[in-house]
């Protein structure tokens, strides 16, 4: 089947999305699909993969295994991946076979850093300077043209601050480059910012897009600790920051759901820091605070529906429950006090252990008050877990 066959119709008992990847987006995902009648197929890539618990079936495969190719293809009616790490040469081989949304040159953008940079400067998209580097030369003539503090970031593979190192520009090249362990990476010049922003944009088969209001994101140890929603930022910026996610999504060509991030200057300006091209951790209030989540949207795009309304219904406020707030690997926290919040709204991945950081779920607080009621919330499961 050629990625432009027709689809077969959403409530056709055929119609079967395949999912590359198995996480918690995907799981979420497949939620979505259980409500709107949707049939889910999982390829787990041989991960760990939560999201097999709600799958109507599952490939727990590597992403490179020949007979699960055969399998997904035979099987789905139309894919798309619930992250973008997945090998180039997999989401080719999906997109001779099947409908794969969005497009393999879309996903391999946005995995790589410095292909998402090169796009952003070729369209003209505001982001930070940078510099790719290859060896301790390049990192050497790169720290000269910046003069300044900046950010060395492996090209592939990082993500909630892995990968990194902040240089003040003083250090030696060679020795940082030799620490650095990676054959490819980009330097990025140091920015500071005033707020980091994002906003969720899907974009349909016939180029139509709606966007949800953009996000104020906090992060904790590299990792986003609360989305405050909607942004504490002025109309202009956040209308800014939505017209440009959509010159993003259009530039790509996209079809489905997409992050941008942003740095919000100072002076108010704005800079495009990643692209994520599937549902994003800052989206995840969307679930309980507007009138059409993330996840359905996903799956409206791909399968060719019309958008759902993107309208945020109440003020809201996500918080991340990352690993630190158990007690013991297996001991979750008390979660009495957030079912007697009353607009507070718990999100469980299904992981069985939390180990160190790891994303184990989330809660969405509803109401004007919701961000203090979050930050008194997080401090009591992190005084009882003894975390900080």
């Amino acid at each position: 089947m050629s990625s432009s066959a027709p689809l077969i119709p959403l409530h056709s008992p055929a119609c079967i999305v395949g999912v590359i990847g198995g996480g918690q987006l995907g799981r979420m995902l497949a939620l979505a699909a259980r409500r709107m009648g949707v049939r889910t197929l999982i390829w787990t890539g041989g991960l760990e993969a939560p999201a097999v618990e709600v799958a109507d079936e599952v490939i727990d495969l590597a992403f490179d295994d020949p007979e699960a190719l055969r399998r997904c293809c035979a099987t789905a009616t139309v894919a798309t991946v619930e992250f973008e790490n997945i090998p180039r040469e997999t989401l080719d081989a999906v997109a001779a076979l099947t409908p794969l949304h969005p497009s393999p040159q879309a996903i391999t953008i946005c995995q790589h850093r410095e292909r998402e940079k090169n796009f952003l400067r070729e369209h003209n998209i505001p982001c930070t300077w940078f510099a790719v580097i290859a060896n301790a030369d390049d990192l050497a003539n790169a720290m000269r043209e910046l003069n300044g503090p900046g950010v060395l970031k492996t090209a592939a593979f990082g993500y909630d601050g892995k990968g990194q190192v902040k240089l003040e520009g003083t250090e030696n090249p060679a020795e940082v480059w030799a620490a650095f362990d990676s054959d490819r990476a980009i330097l990025e010049a140091w920015v500071p910012f005033e707020k980091e922003l994002s906003v969720m944009v899907a974009r349909s088969a016939d180029g139509s897009m709606v966007t949800y209001d953009p996000a104020e994101n906090r992060h904790r140890h590299h990792i986003l600790d609360v989305s405050i929603v909607p942004a504490r930022v002025s109309p202009a910026v956040a209308l800014e920051a939505t017209a440009t996610a959509r010159r993003v999504a259009e530039a790509l060509d996209y079809r489905g759901i997409l992050g941008v991030e942003f740095f919000l200057r100072e002076d108010g300006s704005l800079l495009v820091n990643e692209m994520a091209p599937r549902p994003h951790n800052s989206g995840h209030h969307t679930l309980d605070a507007c009138a059409t989540s993330q996840f359905e949207q996903q799956l409206r795009a791909v399968i060719g529906l019309p958008a759902g309304s993107p309208r945020l219904l109440s003020p809201v406020v996500m918080l991340n429950l990352l690993g630190d707030f158990w007690p013991g690997e297996t001991t979750p926290p008390d979660w009495l006090p957030l079912f007697a919040d009353g607009e507070a709204y718990l999100h469980l991945y299904g992981k069985r252990r939390a180990i160190g950081r790891r994303k184990m779920g989330h809660a969405n607080f509803l109401g004007l008050d919701a961000l203090e009621r979050a930050e008194t919330m997080k401090e009591q499961w992190l005084k009882a877990a003894g975390g900080a």
